[in-house]
């Protein structure tokens, strides 16, 4: 068993148990918690300090693990989705009307990304989905970029995950599925 493994298992154990937690992914320190779990994202958005108008990202390793929270798309965005994935491209797709308003905001569409970052993929695969992937910061400040970072600004978060970023130099680029504009 290995340090990693064990870290990892401690993390789903945590969003399991309705808990929050920070991890490492391409550019900076992510939170996120289950998106199914009402309660779990509300005290995500509360110790963020982020609207829940704004909607959330959801992250995960594989394409199958978003199908729960968005519409079919056509073969051309299919396409464009497997080009850009995993990566750091996060992508609007409109949303399942299932979906809660809480991920959603204000917005028919939730935000989804397929990550390159090898942590954050074994992290939502042996969680066994996809997980709510916002920047770890109180909104208005700088993102985290280390485990001590993310203590500071966000001690409320249940788990930190330790881990070394993915060496991108800023946030996923955020591109709009319907319009094709890039929105980040």
């Amino acid at each position: 068993m290995t340090t990693t493994s064990w870290r990892i298992r401690e993390a789903v154990r945590t969003l399991n148990m309705g808990g929050t937690i920070a991890y490492p992914t391409e550019a900076v320190f992510g939170v996120g918690c289950d998106p199914w779990d009402q309660e779990a994202v509300l005290d995500l958005l509360e110790i963020k300090q982020r609207p829940w108008t704004k909607g959330l990202i959801l992250i995960a390793s594989d394409f199958n693990q978003l199908q729960a929270f968005i519409e079919p798309v056509s073969s051309a965005l299919l396409k464009q989705l497997q080009q850009s994935w995993p990566g750091p491209v996060t992508w609007l797709l409109p949303a399942r009307a299932e979906v809660p308003v809480y991920l959603t905001g204000m917005h028919n569409s939730i935000a989804v990304r397929v990550t390159a970052h090898s942590q954050a993929r074994a992290l939502c695969d042996a969680f066994g989905g996809a997980i709510v992937s916002t920047s770890a910061n109180i909104t208005g400040l700088k993102p985290a970029k280390n485990v001590h970072q993310v203590r500071w600004q966000l001690p409320g978060i249940d788990y930190v995950l330790p881990g070394a970023l993915g060496g991108a130099d800023k946030p996923s680029q955020i591109r709009d599925g319907i319009s094709g504009d890039i929105i980040r």
